[in-house]
């Protein structure tokens, strides 16, 4: 570490508070996960964690919890040597981890999910401890976390992704924890619950909790990190406090180059029209909806999670039927009654939700980056094993596509699950590609990658459409941005004009009349 606390005889000493992991090793199969990395969290802090996928985050977390041992190093717990054998006996001492996949039990109420575990006498079906108690035990800490709104006795299945993080804290804390880890919290959340989250965790570090907090979203980590230790590789590069680095540093520290090589120039693009769509209109998600994109050229969508920027994608490409205006490809009104008129017309579409719409997940990466070949009358090729081999070695290749094409796809990354994605469209050579939050939940080195096989895309000579919540991603990598707002475009920009204040005003545009004036003169 080029930072935090001072060595002795080559190692941090562990702190007399505080969850500590000095000098961790471990390997599997010969390969380092992780080489003598050091991780002091203290007790009041939110500490940031950060790295690639595979820079061995995850190994570390499961050491931290007991869910692994290490081959060599140590973890201490206030300043005293621990050797846990499982995360139930790191609960012991106050060590709870929160992953990204919840643990929730949906059949379950609220109240009994949050005293499972937490409660030995509780059995939800036989009752030894009474269901009035946990709804008491339920209110008491919810109240403290400021979910209140949240009834005991609702069934856990309904709830949303927020309410469901919420109870898993709230467990946490019924579990007397002092030590969160945090592994990806606002992967799923709005910005709205992202905030919210936030200030639970602001509360909790008060309290004198000591939390890890584990996301790609590095904006994110600076925001309420007090310090942030980066992976690379395996290996602890650096810890810094968070207040003296920027999310443009953390990037250049977790992927080993300047930031120079982390967005690819943008090539002028001055091709034909290709997509006209005038006065697209399907109220109350969008309404008149008007843009040309030219071939060759990346048309950026920016705008608030909501705002109707994939309603509007769907509409287009014939998920969802447009109650007025019209679309033309090369100069031809078309109107799609389904999503394969569309891909025979010349069209992908690379879905938000990866795992619900992009890929079949117990199908091979292989077998997954044929499917549109196959859809279109050749399934021949799913006979001829040597021809899938072909092209899905083709498209890896050319996507860098990492780990064995020939297990499920669940089992890769989430960088290389999108990869595969966005390889199955690009097999069919489509004229017109639509890249919907195509970096979501991946690392910083898969969007590297993304952003450069968009732009090869768009060189190759498709028109693109891309969605996108994050401004820097959309101004760095379009051509062009349209702002979209409350199911309107509220402005158009070219990349000579890209300006991120008038950009985000245009975002807010259809909520300003919501906001107080402190605020709305904030975003003006």
């Amino acid at each position: 570490m080029t930072s935090g606390p001072s060595r002795e005889n080559g190692r941090v000493p562990p702190p007399a508070t505080g969850l500590s992991a000095i000098g961790i090793s471990k390997r599997f199969g010969g390969v380092d996960a992780l080489a003598d990395v050091d991780l002091v969290i203290r007790r009041g802090e939110v500490h940031g964690l950060v790295g690639e996928n595979g820079a061995g985050k995850s190994t570390l977390i499961r050491i931290l919890s007991g869910g692994l041992k290490p081959d060599r190093g140590s973890v201490h717990f206030d300043g005293a040597l621990r050797s846990y054998s499982s995360p139930a006996d790191s609960r012991k001492d106050g060590v709870v981890t929160i992953f990204q996949e919840l643990a929730i039990v949906p059949e379950l109420t609220v109240a009994e999910n949050i005293v499972l575990g937490a409660e030995p006498g509780f059995d939800p079906f036989r009752l030894t401890l009474s269901r009035q108690r946990a709804n008491q035990i339920a209110v008491r800490v919810l109240r403290r976390l400021g979910g209140g709104a949240i009834a005991p006795q609702r069934r856990a299945g309904s709830l949303s992704i927020a309410e469901r993080q919420l109870v898993e804290i709230a467990r946490a804390i019924a579990l007397d924890a002092q030590f969160f880890i945090m592994d990806e919290p606002t992967a799923s959340l709005s910005p709205r619950e992202t905030s919210a989250l936030l200030d639970v965790i602001r509360q909790l570090r008060t309290e004198g909790k000591a939390i890890l907090f584990v996301s790609h979203h590095l904006e994110e980590v600076l925001q309420i990190s007090d310090r942030v230790t980066v992976l690379r590789g395996g290996r602890g590069i650096t810890t810094l406090p968070a207040q003296d680095v920027t999310s443009e540093r953390l990037i250049e520290l977790m992927i080993g180059r300047s930031m120079d090589t982390f967005y690819p120039p943008r090539i002028p693009s001055s091709g034909p029209t290709v997509l006209c769509v005038k006065n697209l209109s399907r109220p109350p998600s969008f309404e008149g909806i008007s843009f040309d994109l030219r071939r060759g050229e990346i048309l950026g969508f920016a705008g608030l999670v909501g705002a109707g920027r994939t309603e509007i994608m769907r509409a287009i490409f014939g998920l969802d039927r447009p109650l007025g205006g019209t679309i033309e490809i090369d100069g031809k009104p078309v109107a799609f009654r389904s999503p394969r008129e569309a891909v025979r017309a010349g069209m992908a579409f690379v879905s938000e939700d990866r795992k619900g719409e992009g890929l079949i997940g117990q199908l091979s990466g292989r077998e997954n980056l044929v499917m549109t070949a196959a859809s279109e009358g050749r399934s021949s090729i799913f006979v001829r094993r040597a021809r899938i081999r072909a092209l899905s070695d083709r498209v890896r290749q050319k996507l860098q596509i990492r780990g064995s094409l020939d297990i499920p796809v669940v089992g890769l990354s989430g960088g290389n699950q999108q990869k595969v994605v966005i390889g199955k469209w690009l097999l069919g050579n489509p004229r017109i590609i639509i890249f919907d939050e195509p970096t979501r939940g991946i690392d910083i080195g898969a969007k590297a990658e993304v952003y450069r096989t968009i732009q090869q895309a768009a060189q190759d000579g498709a028109a693109v459409l891309l969605v996108s919540s994050e401004l820097s991603e959309v101004m760095h990598v379009a051509h062009r941005i349209i702002v979209i707002s409350g199911g309107r475009m509220t402005a158009e920009m070219t990349a000579d004009e890209f300006d991120e204040r008038k950009l985000l005003k245009a975002a807010f545009a259809a909520h300003l009349s919501s906001l107080t004036t402190n605020e709305a003169a904030e975003v003006a």
